[in-house]
């Protein structure tokens, strides 16, 4: 299996001359054939993939789910990244639009509000064929390209684990107790919030953290919003990986046995260490890759897709995402 990385950019001072954007390619399952949703917008009166402008404060992965549902009324989350595309507006300026795969489930649809609107006069499923024959824009067709490429692998249902480093604590050199109890800065409390609608997006049903302090504060503002348990170990602290005593293993064997969304968050010097768990249990081969998606600053977090029916299979993809704040 290949794996496919990508690093989802937030608003740094290099990237903002361009405009950015996310959606993505929704797709079902109808009597056995593959479906994907095409929007034919009212005001510009073409065929297109469901997508949209980043709004302040968001993250790209936000933006996407948003974006769906504002669309088509249907709630999805994201499976594998499938591509950027970039073209020049009339404004000179450069648009870049971040897709996701996004599987739309019978009871998302069911529960769709969609009625023709100023902005879309319409929604259809059709067959990739049709889709082709239909979009109104090249850069969309390239997008379909990458996602029949998932097709083709086999990897159109996935599941995410996701590695989350804890959000800003306050320094050693300004806590007199235990490390384990140092709590986060004002703005790591404001980076908790901040990830919670991103984490969101991934469809995270399963919260794993440290028993750090710093981490459970971390994970709270999710764990609030999804009215979820947070499970918290000292099998991926810091303090047990410090001392030899850490389980990783056991903990990631789990969570890809489960074939559910979970975000795991712990410390730096774990992360590594909690990468090459998932390639291993995953059967994926060693590389560079899993440093780069390791070496995260303070509440970001990797993405790393998996297959869901059949996780051993390898890594599909791994997407990094680095907070505003």
């Amino acid at each position: 299996m290949i794996v496919r990385e990508a690093q989802i950019p937030a608003g740094s001072k290099s990237v903002e001359k361009a405009v950015y954007a996310a959606g993505a390619v929704v797709w079902r399952i109808i009597d056995g054939k593959l479906r994907i949703l095409l929007i034919h917008r009212t005001k510009y009166r073409d065929i297109t993939l469901p997508k949209g402008k980043v709004d302040p404060g968001e993250m790209l992965a936000e933006t996407a789910v948003r974006e769906v549902h504002e669309e088509t009324g249907i709630r999805v989350s994201l499976g594998v990244p499938i591509g950027v595309s970039r073209y020049h507006l009339a404004s000179k300026k450069q648009k870049v639009v971040h897709y996701w795969a996004a599987q739309a489930t019978e009871s998302a649809i069911r529960a769709s509000t969609f009625v023709p609107n100023r902005e879309i006069a319409a929604i259809e499923w059709v067959s990739l064929k049709k889709a082709r024959a239909r979009l109104s824009y090249p850069v969309d067709l390239e997008i379909l390209d990458f996602f029949e490429h998932l097709v083709d692998d086999g990897v159109l249902h996935t599941f995410p684990l996701i590695a989350l480093r804890h959000a800003k604590a306050l320094p050693r050199s300004e806590w007199d107790g235990a490390d384990a109890a140092r709590p986060l800065t004002e703005r790591g409390r404001r980076q908790a919030k901040s990830i919670t609608g991103p984490l969101r997006a991934f469809g995270v049903r399963k919260i794993v953290t440290s028993d750090a302090v710093r981490c459970v504060q971390t994970v709270e503002p999710l764990a609030r919003a999804l009215d979820r348990r947070v499970v918290q170990t000292e099998q991926i602290g810091q303090d047990a990986w410090e001392d030899g005593t850490a389980d990783l293993r056991s903990i990631v064997g789990k969570r890809v046995r489960s074939g559910k969304p979970a975000v795991l968050c712990s410390h730096g010097p774990v992360l590594p260490g909690l990468l090459s768990e998932i390639a291993l249990a995953t059967g994926t081969m060693h590389g560079s890759y899993l440093g780069s998606a390791s070496a995260l600053e303070p509440a970001a977090f990797s993405v790393v897709h998996l297959s869901a029916t059949n996780p051993g299979s390898g890594i599909i993809s791994i997407e990094t995402h680095i907070p505003k704040l």
